[in-house]
């Protein structure tokens, strides 16, 4: 059975959706749809813009949307089977809600632009900072974490598989983590070119702003079950989804539960539906039993619909 994943804020690239070819005309609706809401050319700014633009938090998060969401529709388009179960890292679960009919399109995009605005808003500009740390055990990168913090916030804050968790919190913290985790034995210790501590404790006043904005959104019983971030849960009552992406903000990336739960539904198979190939990469070092391939181009669809 199939599992349907979307890739978050990172995999952004200028040109990342030119790469369809023939299946170009359904990602420039999807992209003309963004662009009505947003009031200005997202595809123009992805096809060939400015990847200073495209990097700001406001701009990638309904930019990343839109691809996931393009993917998805064009592998259906194509005759793609529907996966039994879907989930999304990060931004990526907005994507996720939309293909689950549990998000209107329209409403996502100004949902995740507003969200982005929230995030950059709560921290200023080098206050914050993540870094991924490989090759430490959980636990003791949560030990790293609380001896670095030293009053400030240092947190784990996304689990992305076995041996590879991001941090987050003030930029000083993080930088006294890095002596720290790799005394502990740490392979590498790779700070993220973001400003924003992403579903760190430093995100909690922007997380009560978008749950006032979430209270205006229609949220429906999804039509295909999606696990969430924070509990790696399916929910099918709009409060429940609303509380899940609220707390998701300030609350780590379960993402190896995600994908074990996934596997427990009885998934044998992750289809990636966005640009790069980051979640693809995860899944084997998560769940053995799991075959994992993405779809970004027409050349990567072509390879997945004889699976379905």
């Amino acid at each position: 059975m199939i599992a349907g994943v979307f890739p978050g804020q990172g995999s952004q690239s200028i040109g990342m959706v030119g790469a369809w070819g023939a299946h170009e005309p359904l990602a420039q609706a999807v992209f003309a749809e963004a662009s009505t809401v947003l009031g200005f050319d997202l595809w123009a700014l992805v096809a060939s813009g400015d990847a200073a633009e495209l990097n700001r938090t406001e701009i990638t998060q309904p930019a990343m949307l839109a691809a996931d969401v393009a993917a998805w529709r064009i592998y259906l388009a194509a005759g793609g089977h529907r996966p039994v179960a879907l989930a999304g890292h990060s931004l990526g679960e907005y994507a996720a809600l939309v293909a689950a009919d549990s998000l209107d399109f329209a409403d996502a995009i100004a949902l995740v632009a507003e969200r982005g605005r929230l995030m950059q808003d709560a921290v200023a500009p080098g206050v914050g900072a993540m870094a991924a740390l490989l090759g430490l055990e959980d636990e003791v990168v949560l030990s790293v974490c609380a001896e670095a913090a030293a009053g400030q916030v240092c947190e784990a804050v996304n689990f992305n598989s076995p041996g590879q968790v991001v941090i987050a919190g003030d930029a000083a913290a993080v930088a006294r983590a890095e002596g720290l985790a790799k005394a502990a034995g740490a392979k590498r210790f790779v700070p993220l070119s973001v400003s924003v501590p992403s579903h760190s404790s430093l995100m909690t006043e922007a997380a009560r702003s978008l749950d006032d904005y979430l209270a205006r959104v229609v949220i429906r019983p999804p039509t295909i079950p999606v696990l969430h971030n924070v509990d790696a849960q399916a929910h099918d009552d709009a409060v429940a989804i609303r509380h899940a992406l609220v707390e998701q903000l300030y609350r780590p990336v379960q993402w190896v539960a995600c994908v074990r739960a996934l596997h427990a539904r009885g998934c044998n198979r992750q289809f990636e539906f966005g640009p790069g190939k980051v979640l693809t990469g995860l899944v084997r070092r998560i769940e053995r039993g799991m075959e994992g391939a993405a779809v970004f181009d027409e050349a990567s669809l072509s390879a997945v619909l004889p699976q379905t």
